[in-house]
């Protein structure tokens, strides 16, 4: 019997531990820069001079760009695919959910704005980067699912059934949001540079929220 195999399991699984953890620590430092330069401006050497982290460090814990970008998109979207499960869990009434949902979209439009055009951005290069595809597949299908579930609890509570098979509600859901997105970053640098907003007071992450809610019921079949 091999005394000292357990140990050296422990130690094998301590220090790949530690890997993930310096790889996840990495990937938290990228993302502002990733989300302001997007996939193609972006270097090794520009996540290193905009981090804690030298360039050696960098490379030593992925291999590419491709890598690192992947890894942190994918430690992003796993948060992503759980933010509306509270909304989801607590609810007691179809408006509730419903109007914590739209609430949550706005919310996340208007603070998190450059992660998701990061995604996007991404998600285009797929459909040039072979490399990329089977990532960028399994958190699509991850969204899909994290929509679905909200749109099924949903439809519990108004006592009836979803409209659209998962993937239709989800391609709809998601072109809203990725137009809102573009007006949002358009108003955002409007405003940075001073000038006048195309049709204020209300923001887009406002108008996204109204409209999500007035329009959620028509995700449902007619009761």
């Amino acid at each position: 019997m091999n005394h000292s195999a357990a140990p050296a399991d422990r130690s094998l699984r301590s220090r790949q531990n530690r890997y993930d953890e310096r790889r996840t620590q990495l990937a938290e430092s990228a993302l502002t820069t990733l989300g302001e330069l997007g996939y193609a401006r972006t270097s090794l050497r520009d996540i290193a001079q905009n981090s804690p982290f030298s360039h050696g460090v960098v490379h030593y814990y992925f291999k590419d760009k491709t890598d690192l970008i992947l890894h942190c998109v994918r430690h992003y979207k796993t948060r992503c695919m759980t933010r509306y499960d509270e909304v989801v869990d607590t609810a007691t009434t179809a408006d509730e959910l419903r109007r914590g949902f739209a609430c949550k979209v706005a919310e996340t439009l208007r603070d998190e704005a450059p992660m998701h055009r990061l995604w996007y951005d991404l998600r285009n290069q797929s459909m040039f980067d072979p490399s990329l595809r089977d990532d960028v597949s399994a958190i699509d299908r991850g969204l899909r699912d994290m929509i679905d579930r909200v749109l099924t609890r949903y439809a519990e509570l108004s006592g009836t059934t979803p409209r659209y098979d998962p993937d239709t509600a989800y391609a709809l859901l998601d072109g809203m949001f990725v137009a809102a997105l573009v007006a949002h970053l358009a108003e955002r640098d409007r405003a940075a540079t001073g000038a006048p907003a195309s049709d204020p007071p209300t923001t887009v992450p406002d108008r996204v929220r109204d409209n999500l809610f007035e329009i959620l019921p028509d995700f449902l079949t007619a009761r």
